[in-house]
């Protein structure tokens, strides 16, 4: 893990993370204002979170924003705790964090699985920076500590330390097992966490099966006027544009440098290049993540807001504008051909967090990433029940097998391999 010795121009400042926390918060003040917040709050922290909960619809839209916000400022609190620096993937972590707390991560749910990953750096005797990553994306499986405190109609006095021990297990199994799964998709699939997190949450669905206990599927959504987050996310992608501009010398020198990386895990932007090149890709990635959105014609509800966060959060680690274009294009051709309707929550999700397979079409050329694109849309509506949504991460889940799949068939076909090891 890196240590605080890096050039400001190689990572991004905190303050920037903790001002984007204390935005949401505020934000989700003056949409419902405090007394409204807190009760709605109140409620997302107590709901079972398994997919698809929006916390917009459970709490209301202010109380989502504050739940997003809240959980921003306490894991930049934890890096700045850890003396990290925060360059891509750490980036990656906090934004996906912000994202996915606007349906199914809370304070509540997240904080175990935070213990559990520090309990297993504590095994190992090793500080607990080495394994961050891990606690930030491994609360993908939050949900399974509410649905268990919540979900399973147990008094809170059985179902309170069944559901943390439940979350420290997990942070504990998370960091034990995700590089073992990294060698099944070799990088391609940049949710590794995901698919790792989607092993394990089909595990606990079924010891729950096990014994006779249901995991219905949840469809709370948002469906209100979503027009003032339409501007104020293509606001904001703009400005960054503009100020990794800025940050870049007042140019744009180097970005097609950039968008000649595959992707592949781990690419970190800031440290390959610089932040201002990276704040750029990051607002030109946002863009086409909201055009994507609105040519499909969907309402901006709490998922769709995560898998919006959660582009540009890997627009520091792996994404860019080449890598994902052809990626949404299969799945806009796979649903407009197939059952499912374009402005259909699930197959704009599909679509935002499928970009997970950006490196497939970065590392072989935009039509195969077309093709994992497709495929993908056609595999992860059939997954999920494999874990009954108690990882978030569903796409993540479903990326693996994708990229486990094609990957060796691309090589053979292309001759990647044999011409990189001749």
């Amino acid at each position: 893990m890196q240590t605080p010795t890096l050039p400001e121009s190689k990572k991004i400042p905190l303050s920037y993370l903790f001002g984007f926390g204390f935005l949401m918060i505020m934000i989700g003040i003056l949409i419902d204002g405090p007394a409204e917040v807190f009760r709605g709050w109140r409620l997302i922290s107590t709901a079972p979170g398994n997919l698809l909960s929006d916390g917009m619809a459970i709490g209301g839209v202010g109380a989502a924003f504050f739940n997003s916000g809240l959980l921003t400022l306490g894991w930049t609190a934890v890096v700045r705790w850890m003396k990290l620096e925060v360059t891509g993937g750490i980036f990656a972590g906090i934004m996906t964090v912000a994202g996915f707390s606007f349906f199914g991560k809370d304070l509540y749910n997240s904080v175990p699985i935070a213990l559990g990953g520090l309990l297993y750096a504590r095994s190992l005797n090793v500080h607990p920076r080495s394994v961050i990553l891990s606690m930030l994306f491994g609360t993908t499986l939050a949900p399974t500590v509410s649905f268990i405190t919540f979900g399973l109609g147990l008094p809170l006095v059985w179902g309170i330390p069944l559901g943390w021990l439940a979350g420290i297990l997990i942070g504990f199994l998370i960091p034990l097992t995700s590089g073992h799964f990294l060698a099944f998709h070799q990088g391609f699939n940049i949710y590794n966490t995901g698919f790792t997190a989607g092993i394990i949450g089909m595990s606990f669905a079924g010891l729950l099966r096990l014994f006779s206990v249901e995991i219905p599927t949840r469809r709370e959504l948002f469906n209100g006027d979503d027009s003032l987050i339409r501007i104020g996310f293509g606001i904001f992608f703009v400005a960054l544009i503009i100020f990794g501009y800025f940050r870049n010398g007042k140019s744009f020198a180097g970005y097609r440098k950039l968008l000649k990386e595959s992707g592949r895990l781990a690419t970190d932007y800031p440290l390959l290049f610089n932040n201002g090149l990276t704040y750029i890709n990051m607002g030109f990635c946002g863009l086409i993540a909201l055009g994507y959105v609105i040519v499909s014609n969907a309402v901006i509800n709490g998922p769709i807001i995560g898998g919006i966060l959660t582009v540009l959060a890997f627009s520091a680690f792996g994404k860019h504008p080449r890598n994902i274009a052809p990626v949404l294009v299969g799945t806009i051709a796979a649903n407009f051909f197939g059952v499912h309707d374009l402005s259909s929550t699930g197959a704009v999700l599909s679509g935002l967090f499928g970009t997970c397979l950006a490196p497939i079409s970065g590392y072989y050329g935009w039509i195969f990433g077309v093709f994992a694109g497709a495929l993908h849309t056609a595999m992860v509506n059939n997954v999920g029940f494999l874990h009954g949504g108690l990882n978030l991460y569903n796409n993540g889940f479903s990326g693996g097998f994708v990229a486990g799949l094609l990957v060796p068939v691309f090589d053979h076909i292309t001759r990647r391999n044999q011409n990189e090891n001749a």
